[in-house]
């Protein structure tokens, strides 16, 4: 598939928005919950991405992976504990609350490539962390205040995707300074196979109604499977900022959605620190962008 620019930040916006419709989608379930809702929506995935790889990458999408490959297997592993962890946070405490802690992500890669792979970071992205991290504490203390007893919990559940992604992103990069050239698409497979399985026995038994089946297959469908396989695409044709400013719209979105559909209205201290948090991420890669275009 080959895009114009304008053609892959259109795409890149409806990734966005598909990637955000987990929350409100998760508010209109009736009996599925926690550990299930994450089994049933990777299950959907594995569905999904065993028919779409071989659409996409030909016939011999399967005989071609890495299994001797270390890095294939942390990188399905850190997928497992992304697909894993933001479902269950999402069970636990608002979409906002999820959604603003999931946006640390650009930053917290930064610091693991700055520490693993020994990348000198800009002062104006360690201005961005400090600025962030006020944003979320900010958020974090007056959350606490209020005597929400699940979320730290959530919030702490949640803070685990930023973690994966950022060793994700980092073991794709390390593979390549190696010299390895590796297809680490196929790893959102492996990781959502090792999610439902991990997942089944916790879920045990399963009280999902038909319902609750149909809306988590839409989400394996639309909300991982089909908008993960267009972003590989997108990142092929956009610059990195690009791709982590667009991402971004996922929590302006999702928040949006689950005040509309879900009339789950953000509290004005998550509001506050999410503006800190995107203006810090927004910020950092308009410099940086700006920077490689001088």
């Amino acid at each position: 598939m080959k895009l114009q620019h304008g053609q892959a930040v259109a795409l890149m916006v409806l990734c966005a928005a598909l990637w955000s419709t987990a929350g409100v989608v998760t508010r209109h379930l009736e009996e599925a919950r926690s550990f299930e809702v994450t089994f049933w929506r990777s299950l959907f995935t594995v569905l999904s991405l065993l028919v779409i790889l071989p659409l996409w990458q030909g016939r011999g999408a399967f005989t071609r992976l890495p299994w001797r490959s270390g890095y294939f297997w942390l990188s399905g592993l850190c997928w497992s504990i992304m697909f894993t962890a933001f479902m269950v946070a999402l069970t636990l405490t608002a979409v906002a609350n999820v959604l603003i802690t999931l946006a640390i992500g650009p930053l917290v890669t930064a610091l693991f490539t700055r520490v693993v792979l020994r990348h000198p970071l800009p002062w104006r992205t360690w201005g961005a962390i400090v600025v962030a991290g006020v944003g979320i504490g900010w958020m974090y203390g007056n959350q606490l205040s209020l005597g929400d007893p699940h979320f730290l919990l959530g919030s702490m559940v949640a803070l685990c995707v930023p973690l994966a992604g950022a060793t994700q992103w980092t073991l794709v990069q390390k593979s390549h300074a190696e010299g390895l050239e590796l297809d680490l698409v196929p790893s959102v497979l492996l990781g959502a196979v090792i999610s439902s399985a991990l997942t089944l026995p916790l879920a045990w038994p399963l009280q999902a109604s038909a319902h609750d089946i149909g809306l988590l297959a839409g989400l394996g469908l639309f909300q991982l499977a089909i908008p993960c396989a267009l972003s590989v695409v997108c990142a092929r044709v956009l610059q990195a900022p690009e791709v982590s400013l667009l991402a971004l719209l996922e929590i302006v979105f999702g928040i949006f959605l689950a005040w509309l559909g879900a009339k789950e209205a953000p509290q004005s201290s998550v509001l506050t620190g999410g503006l800190l948090v995107l203006g810090a991420l927004v910020a950092n890669e308009w410099l940086g962008w700006r920077n490689k275009r001088v």
